[in-house]
């Protein structure tokens, strides 16, 4: 087996289990280390000991590499893809089945912890016909968030990796912030651009549920807006603690969404569960659509539609009101309109 590939499958099956991100590193680190030599190379430095006296090469990471250049499945690789054969939770499996894409993940360009091709790669081995691209926005310094011209410098980049889609097709989209005054936090020549715009309160989540429903009202009537990103912003596990829902007028926003023909996120991270039960059913009531995301940070956690999925179906939501099982030309239909 292919070193490179071997460590690389090991940090996307980590990822998906919530391991610890020095953990995972490790593993791409050494990806990375490895990946511009030969094999011949590659094996001659293991042979003599220099790669295992190589900075970023730990003991794991060096047993790895020599086992898979033996020529088998490295064993520490093997217990990962056994246990990655159980689903992730119980249920969910048939709408699970029935997704196409996923209209909200992150790259190292912002806040993720890997390139874009890692991420679409990662995409296309889960089966996916359509990811979008989603970094954030420049008002979210804190996770890198890019400006206008760094968005524009992406967007040639996802160009490159259409020109040989394979059957595959990474969308430019962006999550951009929903600023206080309900505004979007980017240009609307940059948002005119994209192909999804995912709009989401990262800020002063605490406000008076009068202040957080204007907020969010102005955002979802911006013809811009296809997805409202993860409506509450609470955190329920995690190691970034818990936070409560903000509070807003939720038959107000989701009847706007409605209205606005803006898709309520059903956010797939396993801290955030976000909406919860009791607002997904009044999102329903509102006849709002639906878009599974799994919000990835990195490629293994594109497979976190499955609590997105098992979510939705816990609550009723029939597949037909979830965009992102429609097929591509459709996707784009709906997300175009009325711009």
């Amino acid at each position: 087996m292919d070193a490179v590939d071997a460590l690389n499958e090991i940090a996307f099956w980590l990822e998906r289990e919530l391991a610890p991100t020095f953990k995972i590193q490790a593993f791409r680190k050494a990806a990375g280390i490895i990946a511009g030599l030969d094999a011949e190379e590659l094996a001659a430095r293991v042979r003599d000991g220099r790669l295992k006296r190589t900075k970023g090469i730990g003991d794991r990471t060096f047993q790895v590499i020599r086992e898979a250049l033996d020529g088998g499945v490295p064993e520490y690789l093997s217990g990962l893809r056994s246990r990655g054969d159980q689903p992730l939770v119980p249920g969910g499996r048939e709408l699970l089945a029935s997704l196409r894409g996923d209209l909200h993940s992150h790259s190292d360009w912002s806040d993720g912890g890997s390139p874009i091709e890692a991420m679409v790669g990662a995409a296309r081995l889960l089966g996916r016909e359509y990811l979008a691209l989603t970094d954030h926005s420049p008002n979210l310094k804190i996770a890198n968030g890019l400006s206008a011209a760094r968005l524009a410098e992406q967007l040639d980049v996802v160009s490159e990796i259409n020109a040989d889609d394979g059957g595959f097709r990474l969308l430019r989209g962006i999550e951009v912030d929903i600023l206080e005054d309900g505004t979007l936090d980017q240009t609307p020549e940059m948002l005119d651009r994209l192909d999804i715009v995912v709009a989401s309160v990262h800020s002063k989540l605490r406000a008076d549920k009068r202040t957080m429903t204007r907020r969010m009202l102005g955002a979802i009537a911006d013809p811009h807006t296809n997805v409202l990103g993860h409506c509450t912003g609470r955190l329920v596990q995690g190691g970034r603690g818990t936070r409560p829902a903000s509070e807003f007028d939720a038959e107000e926003v989701f009847a706007a969404c409605a209205e606005n023909n803006v898709a309520v996120e059903i956010n797939s991270r396993p801290e955030r569960q976000d909406p919860p039960g009791a607002l997904i059913q009044v999102a329903l009531d509102a006849d709002c659509l639906f878009s599974i995301d799994s919000d990835a940070h990195a490629p293994g956690q594109l497979d976190f539609l499955q609590y997105g999925a098992e979510r939705a179906e816990r609550n009723g939501v029939p597949a037909a009101r979830i965009v992102t099982t429609w097929p591509l030309d459709r996707l784009l239909d709906w997300a175009s309109a009325g711009r």
